[in-house]
């Protein structure tokens, strides 16, 4: 069974077929890319499973229950958790009470770790170190660098404690030294967290990624191993350009 499977979605804004009849299915314990040129419906795509945009048709199901109509932070609470594509971290807040709002957000932890001010600590700390900020707790999240403010919200969507965990354009903003460690991350989560990812950087994708489904103008134009979706004619026409 799917951890995630989605059939049928659809949206569109005006004119515009943003996704058009997309089919997908996550497996556990699997890193799937999600790639396409600029436009391509990725964003739509994701925000629709994670409940920030409302389907117009189709179905969405996590381990096998529907999850169509759920807000977004009930799909949170069953634990389906998106990293926005632009930084949604709280700047005015400290490193460690960014991520601590997240871990009391989180999937089984409801009232969990109220009044228990060292098992918060713990779990805060856990994530901190899961993406390399250990030593950050005390800044302030507005004065990190912009690729640690990525790697942040990467902590506070891992501090969610997810089942799966969509991550867009994660590795944007990270120096190249950076981006060997991310992946070294992502790879790290499973098989404890599913992790979907958009990301526009190749080497990346086919670095890490089990499977790859490639949109085009809103609908799925490819998917397979990073091998298949490499030599595939259409996807090299469309957005690889070899």
């Amino acid at each position: 069974m799917s951890l995630l499977q989605a059939r049928g979605l659809v949206r569109h804004f005006g004119g515009l077929r943003a996704v058009d009849g997309v089919d997908f299915d996550l497996a556990p314990g699997e890193v799937h890319g999600l790639i396409g040129p600029n436009g391509a419906g990725k964003t739509t795509f994701v925000s629709l499973l994670s409940g920030r945009i409302p389907v117009q048709s189709g179905q969405i199901f996590l381990q096998g229950a529907e999850i169509t109509r759920q807000s977004a932070q009930a799909r949170v609470r069953q634990g389906l958790a998106y990293t926005f594509q632009i930084t949604s971290i709280f700047p005015g807040l400290s490193v460690f009470d960014n991520v601590a709002l997240a871990v009391q957000g989180g999937r089984d932890t409801v009232g969990a770790l109220r009044g228990d001010k060292a098992a918060l600590a713990r779990a805060v700390a856990a994530a901190l170190d899961k993406v390399g900020l250990g030593g950050h707790g005390g800044q302030m999240a507005g004065e990190l660098s912009y690729g640690h403010q990525r790697l942040l919200e990467v902590a506070m969507g891992l501090a969610l404690k997810p089942r799966v965990l969509i991550l867009d354009e994660p590795t944007q903003g990270l120096a190249a030294g950076e981006i060997a460690g991310f992946m070294a991350l992502v790879r790290g989560l499973v098989p404890e967290v599913a992790v979907l990812m958009i990301e526009h950087n190749m080497e990346v994708v086919m670095g890490v990624a089990d499977r790859i489904t490639v949109l085009n103008f809103g609908r799925v134009l490819a998917r397979g191993t990073p091998a298949e979706v490499r030599a595939d004619p259409a996807v090299q026409e469309a957005y690889l350009g070899a």
